[in-house]
């Protein structure tokens, strides 16, 4: 069973002997041409996984609610729903720089709004920054108050799933040379406005790798070809842990299948269906308590005492509640030495 690291083996940058990723690093990467890797996971053992790979960036992405939750798409996840699944990968994971996606109504009201629930990420969520979708006027006014707020935000360009009401379902962006030049003035816009960061998601790979040109911080693909900083993907997706109609549905297309962990966990669940039907579970191996023998025989003897009456049902004298010295006591399990029980177990 997965267990974090006693706090006592972590420092303020992570654990010892790893150093904690920021957002100033992944500039850096960037500069020195190293590439950037994120995932998008959503719980403690998923995140826990993550940070043993060496992943530089774990994404608590929206897509929860399609991935986890079953919604059609991200629009009905909650700020409530994210703190909540933010907490849990903050426990699991130690050394990435930790992304909380501020879902749809959660920043499009106002600037200080927006602040507002970024605040709840890094207090509540424990997040170390918060990702918004879109480059609109109202998204770059909220960002540089974020940002100002002291908080490091990461943009999002492209294809951005909370809008699909206007762009019409999930489409690749940036197909023709007008919108391709727009994207890359948006992106430039967010930088401007002290975005760390950019993902860009389903575009082609030519007007990626012009974004990425045309900007001094990291940009992360998705869908987008390989000529950005770094590439993201989502952990279900990648792992191919989810195998039903729903998910096959919906499983982009630019997402690659690192593993089957899908089938193989389908496949203990059938044999664990099948063995208990079969009655070949719990074998003697799985069924580890036992009686002392002489146990057995008292147990037995009562067992058949009570079957000699035909009422089968306790006597007035039975008792109602459990004795003071418990089986561990009469059996010397707690470690104690006879004549060394304490004294309120002799009751």
């Amino acid at each position: 069973m997965l267990r974090r690291t006693s706090s006592k083996f972590s420092t303020p940058t992570g654990p010892v002997g790893r150093k904690k990723v920021t957002s100033l690093e992944l500039i850096a990467m960037r500069r020195s041409h190293q590439p950037i890797t994120m995932v998008s996971c959503y719980d403690y053992p998923s995140a826990f996984q993550v940070d043993e790979a060496g992943i530089d960036v774990i994404l608590v992405g929206d897509s929860v609610g399609m991935v986890e939750l079953g919604h059609e798409t991200t629009q009905s996840v909650t700020m409530d729903m994210m703190i909540h699944h933010s907490k849990a990968v903050a426990r699991g994971a130690r050394r990435p720089l930790l992304v909380g996606d501020m879902p749809m109504g959660s920043y499009e009201v106002c600037p200080k709004e927006a602040l507002r629930n970024a605040l709840r990420f890094v207090k509540e969520g424990h997040m170390d920054a918060v990702k918004l979708e879109g480059s609109s006027r109202e998204r770059v006014e909220a960002t540089r108050m974020i940002v100002q707020g002291g908080i490091a935000v990461m943009g999002h360009i492209g294809l951005t799933p909370q809008s699909i009401s206007v762009l019409g379902g999930f489409r690749a962006q940036g197909r023709t040379n007008e919108k391709a030049l727009w994207l890359i003035d948006e992106a430039l816009k967010l930088q401007e406005a002290g975005c760390f960061s950019v993902v860009i998601e389903c575009v082609p790979s030519i007007v990626a790798q012009a974004v990425t040109e045309a900007l001094t911080i990291p940009t992360i693909g998705i869908g987008s070809g390989p000529h950005t900083s770094g590439q993201v993907l989502v952990y279900h997706d990648m792992l191919g842990l989810l195998q039903h109609p729903h998910h096959k549905k919906f499983c982009p297309k630019f997402c690659k299948q690192y593993v089957d962990v899908g089938a193989l966990t389908r496949n203990g669940l059938e044999a664990f269906r099948r063995e208990v039907k079969e009655g070949l579970f719990p074998s003697q191996e799985h069924s580890p308590y036992a009686m002392p023998e002489q146990e057995v025989k008292a147990f037995q003897r009562a067992l058949a005492e009570r079957k000699a009456d035909a009422r089968s049902a306790p006597s007035s004298n039975t008792a109602t509640t459990p004795p003071l010295r418990d089986e561990y006591d009469v059996l010397d399990l707690y470690g104690h030495t006879k004549g060394n029980v304490p004294a309120s177990k002799e009751a």
